[in-house]
């Protein structure tokens, strides 16, 4: 890593692991709420880990957010998880369909953890059924908070989930 390349990685701490997923929960809250989307948090959080460099996370996870681009189908939150998920553990050129197999478990285990602690991984139901795709709609998302009554807990859950699980 250059030395002008600022890390994301959390510090060590003495207070063990939970400290350490609650340091790496906080980068990706933090770059939640300074503008990027879910997808996108959940992905950089990781970057160092994996190797990737945080610009193309974030171009990567782009599209991700709001339930893929607004429709509020899975949870972006999720959507990033798969994506780091799949560059981790994924099956690449040449690999065998192993990893395959330990990806979509490891899916399912971030999905079910999601679940058993937010009821739904659909956006639209963790909404409450506020339309994203509407002017009304991110308004409403806007003037109620629900960036950080309700997604930025679904963020943290994810990488909190990830650090446990990649």
């Amino acid at each position: 890593m250059g030395k002008n390349r600022p890390t994301n990685k959390p510090p060590l701490h003495r207070g063990g692991a939970k400290e350490l997923m609650s340091a790496r929960s906080d980068v990706a809250v933090t770059k939640f709420l300074s503008g990027y989307n879910c997808a996108q948090a959940v992905l950089y959080s990781f970057c160092d880990d994996l190797g990737l460099d945080r610009n193309a996370a974030l171009k990567l996870a782009c599209g991700f957010g709001a339930g893929m681009a607004r429709r509020q189908e899975v949870c972006g939150a999720i959507a990033g998880g798969i994506v780091t998920l799949g560059i981790k553990h994924g099956r690449g050129e040449g690999q065998d369909r192993a990893a395959t197999e330990e990806t979509y478990r490891k899916v399912r285990e971030l999905i079910s953890q999601f679940e058993s602690e937010h009821g739904t991984c659909n956006c639209r139901a963790l909404l409450k059924g506020c339309d994203l795709g509407t002017p009304d709609g991110q308004r409403y998302f806007k003037e109620n908070d629900l960036q950080s009554k309700t997604c930025k807990s679904c963020v943290k859950t994810v990488v909190e989930t990830l650090e446990r699980i990649l």
